[in-house]
């Protein structure tokens, strides 16, 4: 009987596999060269890492994979990673609460349930983490980052979305909506469904409105923050903090270059961010997002610092990505024990210069092939270029790879 993979699950075939690895070294290599540093972090996490924070929605936390794990017979409740900023901010305190500053890049796979086996339950994330320093500049450097590591990719046009979590906080806490309501209404908003607003029964009628109209407006300057605060502090002055953070944002992305839409319904997933927040969008996919999240650290046990950080979703990325040409494969023949020797010899010259160099095993079917090799032993090797049919006896591997490349630069 056959056997299917799980729900939710998918496997990565050799064409998924070379678009995964092209996006993981090229986001590593980006970050290597800004100074961050790659880390790992367990897919094993206490539970208590995530519900002690209270960072993460109840929507989250009921869609974890939890466990008792019977390790010293403690009985812990443990998770499969349902998210990779946190388990990075354990890291940071365990390890590195003495930096002024850190810089941690990470791939790692997430987990979280779900019931209909439609959507993936193991998601792959490139991740990046700015720890201390001044905020809004951290914030434009992170940016420039995710920005730098998809235009490597060739993936454009790439649309940058603002919002900020203080300003959106700020107007429900002065409706007074319960932490489980404020969660229902966010979800709801953040998944397009802007009439919620409409049927909201806070304390403050105006405040309804107001933030109604919020979620209704975009802008992509700095002088559509400065209308912000004109039409909305007179009723609620304390946005204000919240909207100078946005301006100084605004203001250091336009004298930077970048093009940006403020856009407070592109928020989605912000359950641990308290300042700005940041998404990137190509040919109607959510590619990845980040923001701050100064209270973060100190929640996980460590100092008051201010955090940043982002994710880019490889599975997105691979859908928008161009098949990844492959490296020329060259068929080898040994024609006997004698040019057994010979061959691996040459093989290893031929994986050196970046060719793929298999051996003829058997099989009959050498169409996959541009160039097939025989050996016969001693010095005679002969080359065969299948696109042409000619054929080419060479004396020794240095002339048989001038050759190759040869034909290659053409």
């Amino acid at each position: 009987m056959k056997v299917p993979r799980c729900k939710g699950t998918r496997d990565l075939l050799p064409q998924d596999m070379a678009k995964f690895r092209r996006i993981e070294a090229g986001f590593r290599d980006c970050c290597l060269g800004w100074g961050y540093q790659e880390i790992r972090t367990p897919v094993l996490e206490y539970l208590h890492l995530f519900t002690s924070a209270g960072t993460l929605s109840p929507d989250m936390l009921g869609r974890v994979y939890s466990f008792l794990d019977w390790d010293g017979w403690s009985g812990e409740r443990v998770v499969l990673r349902p998210d990779g900023t946190i388990p990075a901010a354990r890291l940071y305190v365990e390890n590195f609460q003495n930096l002024p500053i850190a810089r941690f890049c990470y791939v790692e796979n997430m987990f979280a349930f779900e019931g209909t086996g439609k959507e993936s339950r193991e998601r792959w994330q490139c991740g990046a983490e700015l720890i201390g320093g001044s905020k809004a500049e951290g914030d434009v450097e992170l940016i420039s980052l995710a920005l730098e590591a998809i235009a490597r990719l060739g993936i454009e046009p790439v649309e940058l979305r603002l919002a900020h979590a203080g300003l959106i906080k700020t107007f429900l806490e002065g409706l007074g909506l319960s932490g489980e309501k404020e969660a229902d209404v966010l979800d709801q908003v953040f998944s397009g469904n802007l009439a919620v607003l409409g049927d909201l029964k806070g304390g403050n009628p105006e405040l309804g409105k107001n933030l109604q109209l919020l979620f209704g407006l975009k802008g992509n300057s700095p002088g559509f923050v400065e209308n912000l605060r004109g039409v909305f502090c007179p009723s609620l002055p304390a946005l204000e903090p919240s909207l100078n953070e946005l301006a100084r944002i605004a203001n250091l992305l336009t004298g930077s270059g970048f093009s940006y839409q403020i856009d407070f319904t592109s928020g989605k997933g912000f359950e641990y961010y308290t300042g700005i927040i940041f998404g990137f969008y190509s040919s109607g996919r959510r590619l990845g997002g980040g923001g701050r999240y100064d209270e973060l650290i100190p929640l996980v046990g460590g100092k008051d610092v201010c955090a940043s950080g982002f994710a880019l979703y490889i599975d997105e990325l691979m859908g928008l990505l161009k098949e990844v040409p492959p490296r020329e494969r060259v068929l080898i023949r040994a024609k006997d024990a004698e040019g057994l020797k010979p061959s691996l010899a040459l093989a290893r010259q031929l994986r050196d210069a970046g060719y793929v160099a298999e051996f003829d095993l058997g099989y009959r079917e050498t169409a996959d092939f541009r160039w097939v090799i025989n050996i016969r032993g001693g010095d005679e090797i002969e080359l065969l270029d299948q696109s042409s049919g000619k054929k080419r006896r060479k004396s020794s591997p240095a002339q048989l790879l001038k050759l190759l490349e040869e034909a290659r630069c053409k």
